[in-house]
Protein backbone atom coordinates (compact mmCIF):
# COMPACT_ATOMS: atom_id res chain seq x y z
CA UNK A 1 0.00 0.00 0.00
CA UNK A 2 1.22 3.35 -1.23
CA UNK A 3 1.60 5.90 1.93
CA UNK A 4 2.76 9.44 0.33
CA UNK A 5 4.74 10.41 3.91
CA UNK A 6 6.61 7.49 4.02
CA UNK A 7 7.88 7.48 0.25
CA UNK A 8 8.07 11.58 1.31
CA UNK A 9 10.93 10.34 3.39
CA UNK A 10 12.96 8.15 0.46
CA UNK A 11 13.00 11.48 -1.48
CA UNK A 12 16.61 11.73 -3.34
CA UNK A 13 18.32 15.19 -2.74
CA UNK A 14 19.02 15.03 -6.79
CA UNK A 15 18.17 16.44 -9.79
CA UNK A 16 14.73 14.48 -11.72
CA UNK A 17 11.26 14.39 -12.72
CA UNK A 18 8.51 13.14 -10.76
CA UNK A 19 5.29 11.80 -12.29
CA UNK A 20 2.00 12.13 -10.60
CA UNK A 21 -0.97 9.19 -10.69
CA UNK A 22 -4.34 9.22 -9.30
CA UNK A 23 -6.03 6.00 -7.99
CA UNK A 24 -6.69 4.17 -11.38
CA UNK A 25 -3.11 4.94 -12.37
CA UNK A 26 -3.18 7.75 -14.98
CA UNK A 27 -0.64 10.18 -14.85
CA UNK A 28 -1.92 13.50 -14.24
CA UNK A 29 0.94 16.07 -13.50
CA UNK A 30 4.63 15.82 -14.50
CA UNK A 31 7.24 17.93 -13.52
CA UNK A 32 10.92 18.64 -13.03
CA UNK A 33 12.76 19.67 -10.05
CA UNK A 34 16.53 20.61 -9.15
CA UNK A 35 16.26 18.73 -6.15
CA UNK A 36 13.09 16.09 -6.30
CA UNK A 37 13.13 16.19 -2.15
CA UNK A 38 12.64 19.42 -1.54
CA UNK A 39 10.48 20.21 -4.45
CA UNK A 40 8.10 17.10 -4.20
CA UNK A 41 7.38 17.58 -0.38
CA UNK A 42 6.21 20.98 -1.48
CA UNK A 43 2.67 19.96 -2.71
CA UNK A 44 1.67 18.13 0.69
CA UNK A 45 2.80 21.02 3.06
CA UNK A 46 0.56 23.60 3.76
CA UNK A 47 1.20 26.51 2.13
CA UNK A 48 -0.68 28.88 -0.42
CA UNK A 49 -1.25 27.15 -3.37
CA UNK A 50 -3.82 28.03 -6.78
CA UNK A 51 -7.11 26.15 -7.27
CA UNK A 52 -5.64 24.20 -9.71
CA UNK A 53 -2.58 22.48 -7.87
CA UNK A 54 -5.43 22.11 -4.51
CA UNK A 55 -7.21 19.92 -6.84
CA UNK A 56 -4.07 18.06 -8.26
CA UNK A 57 -2.88 17.23 -4.66
CA UNK A 58 -6.40 16.22 -3.78
CA UNK A 59 -6.19 13.39 -6.91
CA UNK A 60 -2.95 12.31 -6.11
CA UNK A 61 -2.74 8.43 -5.05
CA UNK A 62 0.64 7.51 -5.81
CA UNK A 63 4.05 9.14 -7.32
CA UNK A 64 7.18 7.82 -8.85
CA UNK A 65 10.69 9.72 -10.26
CA UNK A 66 13.65 9.38 -12.21
CA UNK A 67 16.62 10.58 -11.65
CA UNK A 68 18.85 12.76 -13.92
CA UNK A 69 22.36 14.33 -14.33
CA UNK A 70 21.53 17.80 -14.18
CA UNK A 71 18.62 20.06 -14.22
CA UNK A 72 19.00 20.35 -18.00
CA UNK A 73 18.51 16.91 -18.59
CA UNK A 74 15.38 16.52 -15.63
CA UNK A 75 14.08 19.89 -18.24
CA UNK A 76 14.04 17.59 -21.44
CA UNK A 77 12.55 14.58 -19.62
CA UNK A 78 10.01 16.85 -18.20
CA UNK A 79 9.08 18.11 -21.96
CA UNK A 80 8.94 14.63 -23.78
CA UNK A 81 7.22 12.70 -20.66
CA UNK A 82 4.11 15.68 -21.31
CA UNK A 83 4.42 15.02 -24.63
CA UNK A 84 4.27 11.58 -24.26
CA UNK A 85 1.27 11.47 -21.49
CA UNK A 86 -0.48 14.41 -22.17
CA UNK A 87 -1.21 14.26 -18.14
CA UNK A 88 -4.07 16.77 -17.03
CA UNK A 89 -2.96 18.94 -14.95
CA UNK A 90 0.03 19.98 -17.29
CA UNK A 91 0.18 22.81 -19.59
CA UNK A 92 -0.56 21.42 -22.90
CA UNK A 93 0.27 22.81 -26.19
CA UNK A 94 -2.84 21.97 -27.96
CA UNK A 95 -1.42 21.48 -31.52
CA UNK A 96 1.32 19.00 -29.68
CA UNK A 97 -0.33 15.05 -30.57
CA UNK A 98 1.12 11.83 -30.90
CA UNK A 99 3.89 11.56 -32.92
CA UNK A 100 3.01 10.78 -36.70
CA UNK A 101 4.31 7.65 -38.89
CA UNK A 102 3.94 6.70 -42.38
CA UNK A 103 2.27 3.08 -43.02
CA UNK A 104 2.49 0.88 -45.73
CA UNK A 105 -0.21 -1.55 -46.16
CA UNK A 106 1.95 -4.28 -47.55
CA UNK A 107 -0.87 -6.59 -46.90
CA UNK A 108 -3.34 -4.90 -49.61
CA UNK A 109 -3.73 -6.53 -52.92
CA UNK A 110 -1.71 -3.34 -54.24
CA UNK A 111 -0.24 -1.55 -51.23
CA UNK A 112 -0.67 2.44 -50.42
CA UNK A 113 1.13 4.62 -48.55
CA UNK A 114 -0.07 7.19 -46.26
CA UNK A 115 0.59 9.06 -42.97
CA UNK A 116 -0.86 7.57 -39.23
CA UNK A 117 -0.72 7.84 -35.70
CA UNK A 118 -1.40 4.86 -34.59
CA UNK A 119 0.63 1.95 -34.83
CA UNK A 120 -1.96 -1.54 -35.17
CA UNK A 121 -0.44 -4.91 -35.12
CA UNK A 122 -2.07 -5.60 -38.54
CA UNK A 123 1.05 -6.74 -40.46
CA UNK A 124 1.21 -3.50 -42.09
CA UNK A 125 5.41 -1.69 -42.01
CA UNK A 126 5.66 1.79 -40.04
CA UNK A 127 8.26 4.05 -40.60
CA UNK A 128 8.88 6.71 -38.02
CA UNK A 129 8.37 8.37 -35.71
CA UNK A 130 8.61 11.71 -37.52
CA UNK A 131 9.32 14.88 -35.51
CA UNK A 132 6.19 16.46 -36.89
CA UNK A 133 3.34 16.16 -39.27
CA UNK A 134 5.10 18.05 -41.46
CA UNK A 135 7.73 16.29 -42.44
CA UNK A 136 6.11 13.17 -42.93
CA UNK A 137 3.67 14.84 -44.80
CA UNK A 138 6.65 15.96 -46.45
CA UNK A 139 7.93 12.37 -47.13
CA UNK A 140 4.20 10.92 -48.62
CA UNK A 141 4.14 13.70 -50.46
CA UNK A 142 7.53 13.14 -52.47
CA UNK A 143 6.99 9.55 -52.35
CA UNK A 144 3.84 9.63 -54.57
CA UNK A 145 5.18 12.39 -56.36
CA UNK A 146 8.46 10.27 -57.64
CA UNK A 147 6.57 6.70 -57.33
CA UNK A 148 3.58 5.85 -59.46
CA UNK A 149 1.95 3.84 -56.63
CA UNK A 150 -2.11 4.41 -56.67
CA UNK A 151 -3.32 7.79 -54.40
CA UNK A 152 -6.52 6.69 -53.83
CA UNK A 153 -8.11 5.45 -49.91
CA UNK A 154 -9.69 2.28 -51.14
CA UNK A 155 -8.56 0.56 -54.07
CA UNK A 156 -11.01 -1.34 -56.25
CA UNK A 157 -10.81 -3.26 -59.55
CA UNK A 158 -13.02 -0.22 -62.25
CA UNK A 159 -13.30 0.08 -66.28
CA UNK A 160 -12.02 3.85 -66.15
CA UNK A 161 -8.70 4.54 -64.55
CA UNK A 162 -8.72 8.07 -62.91
CA UNK A 163 -7.11 11.60 -63.21
CA UNK A 164 -3.57 10.06 -62.00
CA UNK A 165 -2.75 7.90 -64.60
CA UNK A 166 -3.26 10.15 -67.22
CA UNK A 167 -0.66 12.43 -65.90
CA UNK A 168 1.75 10.16 -65.16
CA UNK A 169 1.17 9.51 -61.36
CA UNK A 170 -0.10 6.04 -61.14
CA UNK A 171 0.45 2.92 -62.69
CA UNK A 172 -3.43 2.11 -63.09
CA UNK A 173 -3.40 -1.44 -61.06
CA UNK A 174 -7.38 -0.36 -60.61
CA UNK A 175 -7.79 -1.65 -64.30
CA UNK A 176 -5.15 -3.84 -64.54
CA UNK A 177 -2.54 -2.03 -66.19
CA UNK A 178 0.53 -3.21 -64.10
CA UNK A 179 0.91 -6.51 -62.60
CA UNK A 180 1.26 -7.44 -58.82
CA UNK A 181 5.25 -7.83 -59.72
CA UNK A 182 6.17 -4.76 -61.29
CA UNK A 183 3.84 -2.98 -58.55
CA UNK A 184 5.60 -4.22 -55.85
CA UNK A 185 9.10 -3.32 -57.22
CA UNK A 186 8.45 0.40 -56.55
CA UNK A 187 6.81 -0.45 -53.07
CA UNK A 188 9.66 -2.51 -51.95
CA UNK A 189 11.97 1.10 -53.67
CA UNK A 190 9.76 3.24 -51.31
CA UNK A 191 10.82 0.62 -48.39
CA UNK A 192 14.15 0.58 -48.64
CA UNK A 193 14.30 4.22 -48.54
CA UNK A 194 11.97 5.28 -45.89
CA UNK A 195 14.18 2.59 -44.15
CA UNK A 196 17.31 4.96 -45.17
CA UNK A 197 18.64 1.69 -47.90
CA UNK A 198 19.72 4.43 -50.16
CA UNK A 199 23.04 3.33 -51.82
CA UNK A 200 21.22 0.46 -52.97
CA UNK A 201 18.35 1.46 -54.53
CA UNK A 202 20.58 4.54 -56.49
CA UNK A 203 22.56 1.66 -58.01
CA UNK A 204 18.90 0.10 -58.75
CA UNK A 205 18.10 2.99 -60.40
CA UNK A 206 21.47 3.49 -62.68
CA UNK A 207 20.83 -0.13 -63.97
CA UNK A 208 17.33 1.35 -64.59
CA UNK A 209 18.31 3.93 -66.50
CA UNK A 210 20.85 2.40 -68.62
CA UNK A 211 18.64 -0.33 -69.71
CA UNK A 212 16.43 2.44 -70.59
CA UNK A 213 18.88 4.56 -72.50
CA UNK A 214 20.02 1.49 -74.18
CA UNK A 215 16.15 0.87 -75.39
CA UNK A 216 15.89 4.10 -76.89
CA UNK A 217 13.19 4.63 -74.07
CA UNK A 218 14.42 8.03 -73.27
CA UNK A 219 11.37 9.39 -71.76
CA UNK A 220 11.20 6.30 -69.11
CA UNK A 221 15.14 7.02 -68.57
CA UNK A 222 14.63 10.75 -67.64
CA UNK A 223 11.81 10.33 -65.11
CA UNK A 224 14.19 7.48 -63.47
CA UNK A 225 17.02 10.15 -64.01
CA UNK A 226 14.93 12.80 -62.08
CA UNK A 227 13.59 10.20 -59.31
CA UNK A 228 17.11 9.10 -58.72
CA UNK A 229 18.49 12.16 -58.11
CA UNK A 230 15.48 13.34 -55.70
CA UNK A 231 15.96 10.41 -53.66
CA UNK A 232 19.69 11.03 -53.62
CA UNK A 233 19.32 14.75 -52.57
CA UNK A 234 16.76 13.80 -49.77
CA UNK A 235 19.10 11.06 -48.32
CA UNK A 236 21.71 13.25 -47.92
CA UNK A 237 18.93 15.55 -46.03
CA UNK A 238 18.31 12.73 -43.85
CA UNK A 239 21.58 11.59 -43.27
CA UNK A 240 21.61 13.92 -40.16
CA UNK A 241 18.83 12.96 -38.62
CA UNK A 242 18.54 9.17 -38.98
CA UNK A 243 16.24 7.61 -37.46
CA UNK A 244 17.98 4.36 -37.02
CA UNK A 245 20.26 6.08 -35.16
CA UNK A 246 17.97 8.08 -32.65
CA UNK A 247 15.39 5.19 -31.86
CA UNK A 248 17.16 3.23 -28.92
CA UNK A 249 16.02 1.62 -25.78
CA UNK A 250 18.46 1.57 -22.85
CA UNK A 251 18.19 -1.15 -20.55
CA UNK A 252 19.88 -1.12 -16.93
CA UNK A 253 19.92 -3.66 -14.09
CA UNK A 254 20.41 -3.40 -10.38
CA UNK A 255 19.83 -6.58 -7.59
CA UNK A 256 20.19 -7.60 -4.44
CA UNK A 257 19.51 -10.54 -1.79
CA UNK A 258 15.70 -10.58 -2.79
CA UNK A 259 14.76 -8.88 -6.41
CA UNK A 260 16.60 -8.31 -9.30
CA UNK A 261 15.39 -4.72 -11.31
CA UNK A 262 15.60 -4.39 -14.93
CA UNK A 263 14.20 -0.72 -16.13
CA UNK A 264 13.82 0.32 -19.92
CA UNK A 265 14.55 3.87 -21.23
CA UNK A 266 12.32 4.43 -24.25
CA UNK A 267 14.58 6.86 -26.48
CA UNK A 268 13.10 8.15 -29.38
CA UNK A 269 14.16 10.88 -31.98
CA UNK A 270 17.09 11.58 -29.72
CA UNK A 271 14.58 12.36 -26.90
CA UNK A 272 13.26 10.11 -24.10
CA UNK A 273 9.40 9.66 -23.91
CA UNK A 274 9.08 7.04 -21.07
CA UNK A 275 10.20 4.25 -19.14
CA UNK A 276 9.57 0.67 -17.59
CA UNK A 277 10.44 -1.59 -14.76
CA UNK A 278 10.04 -5.37 -13.90
CA UNK A 279 10.85 -7.65 -10.76
CA UNK A 280 12.46 -10.61 -10.83
CA UNK A 281 12.87 -13.05 -7.70
CA UNK A 282 14.92 -16.61 -6.77
CA UNK A 283 17.38 -15.19 -9.45
CA UNK A 284 20.32 -15.33 -6.95
CA UNK A 285 22.38 -17.73 -9.27
CA UNK A 286 21.76 -16.00 -12.53
CA UNK A 287 24.46 -13.89 -13.67
CA UNK A 288 23.87 -10.36 -15.30
CA UNK A 289 24.59 -11.42 -18.26
CA UNK A 290 21.96 -14.24 -18.45
CA UNK A 291 19.33 -12.55 -16.58
CA UNK A 292 19.09 -9.59 -19.30
CA UNK A 293 19.59 -12.46 -22.35
CA UNK A 294 16.32 -13.82 -21.02
CA UNK A 295 14.86 -10.87 -20.22
CA UNK A 296 15.37 -9.42 -24.04
CA UNK A 297 14.02 -12.54 -25.53
CA UNK A 298 10.84 -12.29 -23.75
CA UNK A 299 10.21 -8.56 -23.94
CA UNK A 300 11.16 -8.41 -27.41
CA UNK A 301 10.63 -11.03 -29.61
CA UNK A 302 6.54 -10.48 -29.33
CA UNK A 303 6.94 -6.76 -29.46
CA UNK A 304 6.27 -5.07 -32.54
CA UNK A 305 7.77 -1.80 -32.37
CA UNK A 306 11.62 -3.21 -31.63
CA UNK A 307 14.17 -0.32 -31.84
CA UNK A 308 17.25 0.04 -33.71
CA UNK A 309 19.39 -0.08 -31.10
CA UNK A 310 19.09 -1.54 -27.26
CA UNK A 311 21.73 -0.38 -25.31
CA UNK A 312 22.63 -2.45 -22.18
CA UNK A 313 25.94 -2.63 -19.62
CA UNK A 314 26.84 -6.16 -20.27
CA UNK A 315 27.94 -8.20 -23.41
CA UNK A 316 25.59 -10.85 -23.82
CA UNK A 317 26.52 -14.20 -25.27
CA UNK A 318 22.77 -13.99 -27.29
CA UNK A 319 24.01 -11.44 -28.87
CA UNK A 320 24.45 -12.13 -32.68
CA UNK A 321 21.14 -14.39 -32.45
CA UNK A 322 19.27 -12.05 -31.11
CA UNK A 323 19.99 -9.21 -33.29
CA UNK A 324 19.42 -11.94 -36.60
CA UNK A 325 16.16 -12.46 -35.10
CA UNK A 326 15.35 -9.09 -34.61
CA UNK A 327 16.65 -7.37 -37.52
CA UNK A 328 14.83 -10.44 -39.49
CA UNK A 329 11.18 -9.52 -37.51
CA UNK A 330 11.55 -5.72 -38.52
CA UNK A 331 12.53 -5.70 -41.73
CA UNK A 332 16.32 -3.81 -40.47
CA UNK A 333 19.27 -4.02 -38.64
CA UNK A 334 18.48 -4.05 -34.84
CA UNK A 335 21.94 -3.78 -32.70
CA UNK A 336 22.44 -4.65 -29.55
CA UNK A 337 25.21 -2.77 -27.86
CA UNK A 338 27.67 -2.51 -24.86
CA UNK A 339 28.79 1.25 -24.91
CA UNK A 340 32.07 2.47 -23.44
CA UNK A 341 32.48 5.93 -23.52
CA UNK A 342 29.59 9.03 -25.13
CA UNK A 343 26.51 9.78 -24.52
CA UNK A 344 24.51 5.97 -24.52
CA UNK A 345 27.28 5.11 -21.83
CA UNK A 346 25.56 7.95 -19.63
CA UNK A 347 21.71 6.98 -20.72
CA UNK A 348 22.82 3.10 -19.07
CA UNK A 349 24.16 4.64 -16.56
CA UNK A 350 21.40 6.62 -15.62
CA UNK A 351 19.35 3.30 -16.40
CA UNK A 352 21.14 1.61 -13.75
CA UNK A 353 20.81 4.02 -11.18
CA UNK A 354 17.12 4.22 -11.60
CA UNK A 355 16.90 0.47 -11.47
CA UNK A 356 18.86 0.64 -7.96
CA UNK A 357 16.92 3.62 -6.46
CA UNK A 358 13.62 1.78 -7.48
CA UNK A 359 14.61 -1.88 -6.44
CA UNK A 360 15.84 0.02 -3.14
CA UNK A 361 12.95 1.31 -2.32
CA UNK A 362 10.22 -1.99 -2.95
CA UNK A 363 12.79 -3.57 -0.67
CA UNK A 364 12.93 -1.23 2.40
CA UNK A 365 9.38 -1.56 2.03
CA UNK A 366 8.82 -5.35 2.47
CA UNK A 367 11.57 -5.36 4.82
CA UNK A 368 10.16 -3.07 7.31
CA UNK A 369 6.73 -5.19 7.14
CA UNK A 370 8.41 -8.25 7.35
CA UNK A 371 11.24 -6.53 9.91
CA UNK A 372 8.19 -5.74 12.08
CA UNK A 373 6.37 -8.96 11.87
CA UNK A 374 9.32 -10.51 12.84
CA UNK A 375 9.96 -8.56 16.28
CA UNK A 376 6.26 -8.34 17.44
CA UNK A 377 6.23 -12.49 16.79
CA UNK A 378 9.76 -12.61 18.30
CA UNK A 379 11.36 -14.52 16.00
CA UNK A 380 14.89 -15.37 15.21
CA UNK A 381 15.01 -14.32 11.96
CA UNK A 382 12.92 -12.46 9.33
CA UNK A 383 10.36 -14.64 8.26
CA UNK A 384 10.87 -14.66 4.19
CA UNK A 385 8.09 -17.62 3.56
CA UNK A 386 4.94 -17.38 5.36
CA UNK A 387 2.37 -19.93 4.44
CA UNK A 388 -1.69 -19.96 5.32
CA UNK A 389 -4.17 -21.94 5.18
CA UNK A 390 -7.75 -22.42 5.39
CA UNK A 391 -10.80 -25.06 5.16
CA UNK A 392 -13.85 -25.19 2.94
CA UNK A 393 -17.20 -27.09 3.64
CA UNK A 394 -20.76 -27.73 4.16
CA UNK A 395 -21.63 -29.86 6.72
CA UNK A 396 -18.51 -31.94 6.46
CA UNK A 397 -19.36 -32.11 2.36
CA UNK A 398 -17.21 -31.74 -0.30
CA UNK A 399 -13.94 -30.73 2.28
CA UNK A 400 -11.18 -29.27 0.77
CA UNK A 401 -8.38 -27.12 2.09
CA UNK A 402 -6.55 -24.07 0.62
CA UNK A 403 -2.98 -22.87 0.58
CA UNK A 404 -1.12 -19.47 -0.04
CA UNK A 405 2.00 -17.91 0.59
CA UNK A 406 3.78 -14.70 1.14
CA UNK A 407 6.95 -14.84 -0.84
CA UNK A 408 9.05 -11.73 0.85
CA UNK A 409 6.27 -9.81 1.67
CA UNK A 410 4.47 -10.53 -1.95
CA UNK A 411 1.65 -12.91 -2.39
CA UNK A 412 3.15 -15.44 -4.78
CA UNK A 413 0.19 -16.95 -6.71
CA UNK A 414 2.46 -19.77 -8.41
CA UNK A 415 2.90 -21.51 -4.95
CA UNK A 416 -0.85 -21.51 -4.26
CA UNK A 417 -2.05 -25.11 -3.61
CA UNK A 418 -5.69 -26.83 -3.00
CA UNK A 419 -6.49 -29.72 -1.45
CA UNK A 420 -9.10 -32.70 -1.26
CA UNK A 421 -9.47 -33.72 1.93
CA UNK A 422 -8.80 -37.46 2.22
CA UNK A 423 -8.97 -39.06 5.50
CA UNK A 424 -11.32 -36.92 7.65
CA UNK A 425 -15.35 -38.14 7.78
CA UNK A 426 -17.94 -35.24 8.93
CA UNK A 427 -16.95 -31.84 9.72
CA UNK A 428 -14.29 -31.80 11.85
CA UNK A 429 -11.90 -28.50 10.86
CA UNK A 430 -8.98 -29.05 12.62
CA UNK A 431 -8.29 -32.87 11.74
CA UNK A 432 -8.84 -31.39 8.19
CA UNK A 433 -6.05 -28.59 9.13
CA UNK A 434 -3.44 -31.29 10.36
CA UNK A 435 -4.04 -33.79 7.72
CA UNK A 436 -3.85 -30.84 4.94
CA UNK A 437 -0.47 -29.19 6.81
CA UNK A 438 0.93 -33.16 7.24
CA UNK A 439 0.64 -33.60 3.49
CA UNK A 440 2.03 -30.33 2.64
CA UNK A 441 5.29 -30.95 5.12
CA UNK A 442 5.61 -34.40 3.52
CA UNK A 443 6.30 -33.09 0.18
CA UNK A 444 9.09 -30.87 1.08
CA UNK A 445 10.91 -33.48 3.62
CA UNK A 446 10.97 -35.97 0.67
CA UNK A 447 12.04 -33.73 -2.11
CA UNK A 448 13.88 -30.49 -2.13
CA UNK A 449 12.70 -30.15 -5.84
CA UNK A 450 8.73 -30.75 -5.05
CA UNK A 451 6.42 -28.38 -6.63
CA UNK A 452 5.71 -26.41 -3.00
CA UNK A 453 9.56 -25.53 -2.40
CA UNK A 454 11.32 -24.79 0.79
CA UNK A 455 9.57 -25.56 3.89
CA UNK A 456 7.88 -22.19 5.34
CA UNK A 457 9.50 -19.72 8.21
CA UNK A 458 5.51 -19.32 9.82
CA UNK A 459 2.82 -20.83 9.14
CA UNK A 460 -0.64 -19.17 9.87
CA UNK A 461 -4.27 -20.70 10.21
CA UNK A 462 -7.70 -19.16 9.26
CA UNK A 463 -8.93 -20.08 12.50
CA UNK A 464 -8.60 -20.03 16.45
CA UNK A 465 -6.86 -22.39 19.00
CA UNK A 466 -8.07 -25.36 17.63
CA UNK A 467 -6.70 -25.12 14.51
CA UNK A 468 -3.42 -23.81 15.72
CA UNK A 469 -2.98 -26.92 17.97
CA UNK A 470 -3.70 -29.33 15.05
CA UNK A 471 -1.08 -27.83 12.59
CA UNK A 472 1.11 -28.00 15.81
CA UNK A 473 0.79 -31.45 16.11
CA UNK A 474 1.06 -31.80 12.10
CA UNK A 475 4.48 -30.01 12.12
CA UNK A 476 5.85 -31.99 15.84
CA UNK A 477 5.05 -35.18 13.43
CA UNK A 478 7.82 -34.51 11.95
CA UNK A 479 9.83 -32.67 14.74
CA UNK A 480 10.49 -29.68 13.20
CA UNK A 481 10.14 -25.81 14.67
CA UNK A 482 7.95 -23.89 12.73
CA UNK A 483 5.88 -21.06 14.98
CA UNK A 484 1.98 -21.16 13.79
CA UNK A 485 -0.14 -18.57 14.33
CA UNK A 486 -4.37 -18.20 14.01
CA UNK A 487 -5.85 -14.74 11.89
CA UNK A 488 -8.80 -13.24 14.07
CA UNK A 489 -11.28 -10.88 11.95
CA UNK A 490 -13.31 -8.30 13.18
CA UNK A 491 -17.33 -7.74 12.69
CA UNK A 492 -15.78 -6.11 9.29
CA UNK A 493 -14.09 -9.00 8.10
CA UNK A 494 -10.92 -7.67 7.88
CA UNK A 495 -7.95 -9.14 10.52
CA UNK A 496 -8.03 -7.52 14.08
CA UNK A 497 -5.03 -9.30 15.35
CA UNK A 498 -2.96 -12.72 15.32
CA UNK A 499 -3.06 -15.42 18.13
CA UNK A 500 -0.88 -17.85 19.51
CA UNK A 501 -1.22 -20.93 21.04
CA UNK A 502 -2.09 -19.57 24.64
CA UNK A 503 -5.05 -17.37 23.14
CA UNK A 504 -2.90 -14.37 23.32
CA UNK A 505 -3.88 -11.37 21.09
CA UNK A 506 -0.83 -9.81 18.86
CA UNK A 507 -1.56 -6.44 18.18
CA UNK A 508 -0.69 -5.43 14.46
CA UNK A 509 -0.04 -1.59 12.61
CA UNK A 510 -2.37 -0.56 10.28
CA UNK A 511 0.43 -1.94 7.59
CA UNK A 512 0.53 -5.42 8.81
CA UNK A 513 -3.23 -5.49 9.18
CA UNK A 514 -3.91 -4.78 5.73
CA UNK A 515 -1.27 -6.98 4.44
CA UNK A 516 -2.25 -10.09 6.60
CA UNK A 517 -6.05 -9.28 5.60
CA UNK A 518 -5.52 -9.07 2.06
CA UNK A 519 -3.02 -12.71 2.48
CA UNK A 520 -6.46 -14.06 4.83
CA UNK A 521 -8.97 -13.03 2.10
CA UNK A 522 -6.76 -14.72 -0.81
CA UNK A 523 -6.88 -17.87 1.08
CA UNK A 524 -9.87 -17.99 1.83
CA UNK A 525 -11.05 -17.28 -1.57
CA UNK A 526 -8.80 -20.47 -3.07
CA UNK A 527 -10.37 -22.72 -0.77
CA UNK A 528 -14.01 -22.01 -1.32
CA UNK A 529 -13.35 -21.61 -5.15
CA UNK A 530 -11.87 -25.29 -5.13
CA UNK A 531 -15.09 -26.23 -3.02
CA UNK A 532 -17.71 -24.24 -5.17
CA UNK A 533 -15.92 -25.74 -8.76
CA UNK A 534 -16.29 -29.65 -6.47
CA UNK A 535 -19.85 -29.29 -5.15
CA UNK A 536 -20.65 -27.37 -8.71
CA UNK A 537 -19.72 -30.51 -10.92
CA UNK A 538 -20.96 -33.01 -8.39
CA UNK A 539 -24.57 -31.31 -8.58
CA UNK A 540 -24.48 -30.80 -12.17
CA UNK A 541 -23.22 -34.61 -12.99
CA UNK A 542 -25.92 -36.21 -10.64
CA UNK A 543 -29.06 -34.02 -12.43
CA UNK A 544 -27.94 -33.91 -15.98
CA UNK A 545 -25.43 -36.22 -17.00
CA UNK A 546 -27.94 -39.21 -16.32
CA UNK A 547 -30.49 -37.48 -18.51
CA UNK A 548 -30.43 -39.04 -22.06
CA UNK A 549 -29.96 -37.31 -24.94
CA UNK A 550 -28.41 -34.38 -22.63
CA UNK A 551 -24.37 -34.16 -23.49
CA UNK A 552 -21.67 -31.47 -22.14
CA UNK A 553 -22.86 -29.17 -25.02
CA UNK A 554 -26.55 -29.18 -23.95
CA UNK A 555 -25.51 -28.93 -20.85
CA UNK A 556 -23.27 -25.91 -20.77
CA UNK A 557 -25.78 -24.37 -22.93
CA UNK A 558 -28.85 -24.81 -20.66
CA UNK A 559 -26.80 -24.01 -17.36
CA UNK A 560 -25.70 -20.54 -19.35
CA UNK A 561 -29.48 -19.45 -20.21
CA UNK A 562 -31.00 -20.90 -16.29
CA UNK A 563 -28.43 -20.06 -14.19
CA UNK A 564 -28.51 -22.76 -11.80
CA UNK A 565 -29.76 -27.22 -12.08
CA UNK A 566 -32.77 -26.23 -9.72
CA UNK A 567 -33.59 -23.45 -11.95
CA UNK A 568 -33.74 -25.77 -15.32
CA UNK A 569 -35.77 -28.41 -13.51
CA UNK A 570 -38.66 -25.34 -12.66
CA UNK A 571 -38.13 -24.25 -16.02
CA UNK A 572 -41.51 -24.32 -18.68
CA UNK A 573 -40.97 -27.09 -21.36
CA UNK A 574 -41.25 -24.76 -24.04
CA UNK A 575 -38.02 -22.67 -22.71
CA UNK A 576 -35.94 -25.52 -22.38
CA UNK A 577 -37.04 -26.30 -25.67
CA UNK A 578 -35.48 -23.01 -26.98
CA UNK A 579 -32.28 -24.56 -26.36
CA UNK A 580 -31.28 -25.67 -29.50
CA UNK A 581 -31.27 -29.57 -29.75
CA UNK A 582 -33.59 -29.76 -26.77
CA UNK A 583 -36.55 -31.58 -28.01
CA UNK A 584 -40.42 -31.95 -26.43
CA UNK A 585 -39.14 -35.40 -25.25
CA UNK A 586 -36.18 -34.45 -23.92
CA UNK A 587 -37.26 -31.54 -22.35
CA UNK A 588 -39.85 -33.93 -20.49
CA UNK A 589 -37.25 -36.17 -19.20
CA UNK A 590 -35.48 -33.09 -17.85
CA UNK A 591 -38.81 -32.47 -16.10
CA UNK A 592 -39.22 -36.00 -14.78
CA UNK A 593 -42.17 -36.21 -16.86
CA UNK A 594 -40.78 -38.98 -18.94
Amino acid sequence: MFDIETELKKLPQKPGVYIMRDKDDNIIYVGKAVILKNRVRQYFRKNNKTSRIEKMVSLIDHFEYIVTDNEAEALILECNLIKKNRPKFNVLLKDDKTYPYIKIDIKSEYPNVYMTRKILNDGAKYFGPYANSGSAKEMVDFIKKKFKIRQCKNFKSTKRVCLNYHIGRCLGPCVNKVSKEQYMIQINQIISLLEGKTDNLIKELKKEIEEASTKQEFEKAAYLRDKMLAIDAISQKQKVSNIGENDIDVIGIARNEFYVCVEVFFVRQSKMIGREHFFFDDLKDMSNKDILSDFIKQFYIENENIPSKIMLGEEIEDKEILEKIFSDKSGRKVELRHPKKGEKLKFVEMAERNAKITLDNKVKDKFNVLNELKNILNLDKIPRKIECYDISNISGTFMVAGMCTLQDGVINKKLSRRFKIKTVIGQDDPKCMNEVISRRLKHSIDSDKSGFGRLPDVIFVDGGITQIKAAQEAVKSYNLDIPIYGMVKNDKHTTRALINDERKEINLSEELKNLITNFQDTVHDTAIEYHRKLRDKQITKSELDDIKGIGEKKKKELLIKFGSVQKIKEAKIEDLMQIKGITEEIAKRIKGES
